[in-house]
């Protein structure tokens, strides 16, 4: 089971460094998940990933149901066997695809509005191509079209099969354009259904975090941290959608983090830009996953010490230099941007590789340099 110690805690904000200790090792907080949907951080091998700096990895319970089924991955060990990964994972609980696969693929948008929208989601409204009920949602494969039905019990049963050390609680991740009342009702489904997943949890070496949501509306946030925060998970997730500002994503953590108990961990899903890290961290966020470090590298960008970069642009075919010269990765260390602008020019996938693996040791340095910071009494 998991063991959350927390070691320092700022006095200057709610930042603090802490350990979680599950049966596959410790994770130091706060720390970057790093996001392994279908069993793989894309591009690159569980040793290589373990290079990087990562110690805890998320995988998505909803894709990997459909492929290659948690009998076949329960078959081969359970996930850790399965993918060759020693340390700690997750799984999330399906939740998030009730919006990316409903409203969030109807309307061409994620869970952060990046400009203003004139659409909106009203009670009772359905998205098209999934069907949300207080008892659960019904899904199509996107491998062969046939129907799949998650509800609290079948999400909890999928994840004790994949054997992950932490599960995640099944919930409605709403729309970012959901009204009030949209949110309201389905804050209680969400409610529910949290206390549905802790009846059908039996393992007993599996952790499980309940999800707070909530939306961007202050009093039902708060609503929702009493809530979840009352019933006796190990951890607690924090989801949904901030609105469209950062400032308003870090005052809604803050509403949350007063009323959470502070001593159990807590995990931030699906926020993690590297502008983002400093406010979330200050706010007390653990943990936290992200797609961007990966998912921008196989579209050619590189995070540095100097910015963003997009090195699929031919003014570095000339250059020389790392990536980063302040970088201590072995991409750095040993190619040029160059180089790794030719192989995304000449479409090698190894440029992908190079890229992804810099990208994540950047973001985990960035956190080591920010857990030190904490322990300093300087952040």
């Amino acid at each position: 089971m998991l063991d959350f110690k927390i070691l320092r805690q700022s006095t200057a904000s709610r930042a603090r460094v802490g350990v979680l200790t599950t049966a596959h090792g410790e994770v130091e907080t706060p720390a970057l998940v790093a996001v392994a949907t279908q069993g793989v951080v894309k591009t690159l091998t569980s040793e290589e990933v373990e290079q990087t700096g990562s110690r805890l990895l998320i995988c998505n319970t909803y894709h990997l149901h459909i492929r290659p089924s948690e009998q076949v991955v329960k078959k081969q060990g359970g996930l850790h066997s399965f993918m060759c990964w020693k340390r700690p994972l997750m799984t999330d609980s399906g939740g998030f695809q009730v919006f990316s696969l409903g409203f969030g693929k109807e309307h061409g948008m994620g869970k952060v509005l990046t400009q203003k929208s004139s659409l909106a989601v009203e009670e009772g409204q359905q998205p098209r191509e999934i069907k949300i009920t207080d008892q659960g949602v019904l899904f199509r494969s996107y491998v062969d079209g046939s129907e799949l039905f998650f509800d609290p019990k079948t999400s909890i049963r999928i994840q004790e099969a994949l054997g992950a050390d932490i599960m995640i609680a099944f919930d409605e991740c709403p729309s970012p354009v959901a009204d009030y009342a949209y949110v309201k009702s389905s804050l209680a489904r969400t409610h529910r259904w949290a206390e549905e997943s802790l009846a059908a949890k039996k393992s007993k070496t599996q952790s499980l975090y309940g999800v707070v949501q909530g939306g961007r509306f202050r009093d039902l946030r708060e609503e929702s941290a009493k809530f979840i925060g009352g019933l006796p998970f190990d951890g607690f997730a924090i989801g949904g959608e901030f609105g469209g500002k950062k400032a308003d994503m870090k005052n809604m953590l803050q509403w949350i983090f007063a009323i959470l108990p502070k001593e159990q961990p807590r995990h931030l899903l699906g926020i993690g830009h590297p502008e983002d890290i400093l406010p979330i961290i200050k706010a007390g966020v653990d943990t936290f996953d992200c797609i961007v470090p990966t998912h921008y590298a196989r579209r050619g960008i590189a995070f540095t010490s100097e910015g963003r970069m997009d090195m699929r642009k031919s003014l570095f075919l000339k250059d020389k230099k790392p990536l980063d010269a302040a970088c201590s990765c072995f991409v750095c260390g040993i190619y040029s941007r160059s180089y790794v602008t030719h192989l995304l020019r000449a479409r090698e996938i190894t440029a992908l590789k190079l890229l992804t693996f810099h990208n994540l040791h950047h973001f985990n340095s960035i956190i080591a340099d920010l857990r030190e910071k904490i322990k300093n009494g300087k952040i």
